[in-house]
């Protein structure tokens, strides 16, 4: 019988982040729970069952993690990290507001680089450290602003970190499409190829499992911005201006 895993599941409260809670309590995996709300939190542990640690931390706080950290050191080591806490605030760029903005800068792109420095002496040789970009950071959309700049960062902190911990952690990228969360509800247009968070999961849990470095979803939609992305700009640029039409 497989050694049972313990996981660290930073944005674990609501949404994806729940969503894979269910999926790797249901393995027999035994979770370390994180997120701002420690009363959601408290609520999936409960129904989780009775060993897993519920640890609140604010990703955007570099102390709050290190406490954390401290907290989760006396467990042993870990076999994986995942790191999925954002925010996100629907909208074009002229009319966002600077204060939101920082906010969303501090949680997606610095959290996760925080992320990168407190979690990999948690883990054991070889690993898992996951960071949660998005298809929205392959290349800039109308409405994309800066959530999409932000995950634009994740993808190459990512993948910097996993060139200079090769050998040692075994780092991931998780790129979602549209997922029916609370954050995607706030969104005013269509959203096509929309999952629940439950396929996410599933996803995730899928591709972690396997050998490729990025795991993305759903890829009807992925492959398409894949390919966006990579046109030159004369031909990507004229496409996207279409979209905000």
């Amino acid at each position: 019988m497989p050694e049972r895993e313990t996981i660290w599941i930073i944005g674990a409260s609501d949404g994806i982040g729940a969503a894979l809670a269910q999926a790797w309590a249901g393995r027999g995996a035994r979770l370390i729970l994180s997120a701002r709300s420690q009363q959601r939190l408290e609520d999936l542990a409960a129904s989780l069952g009775s060993d897993h640690l519920v640890v609140p931390l604010d990703v955007s706080d570099r102390d709050s993690l290190e406490r954390a950290a401290e907290r989760i050191a006396a467990i042993g080591p870990l076999d994986r990290v995942v790191h999925l806490a954002a925010l996100y605030d629907p909208g074009k760029i002229a009319t966002l507001d600077a204060e939101t903005a920082a906010q969303i800068v501090a949680v997606n792109l610095m959290g996760s680089f925080h992320v990168a420095q407190v979690a990999p002496p948690l883990l054991r040789a070889g690993g898992q450290l996951a960071l949660c970009g998005s298809v929205a950071g392959y290349i800039g959309l109308p409405q994309g602003q800066i959530y999409s700049a932000t995950k634009a960062g994740v993808i190459n902190l990512a993948q910097s970190l996993r060139a200079e911990l090769a050998g040692r952690i075994d780092v991931r990228l998780i790129s979602p499409g549209f997922v029916d969360t609370r954050l995607t509800q706030r969104n005013a247009f269509t959203m096509p190829a929309m999952v629940t968070p439950q396929t996410a999961a599933r996803a995730i849990l899928k591709g972690l499992h396997q050998r490729r470095f990025e795991v993305h979803f759903p890829r009807r939609l992925t492959y398409v911005l894949k390919l966006l992305g990579v046109l030159p700009y004369w031909a990507a640029l004229p496409l996207t201006r279409r979209l905000s039409r």
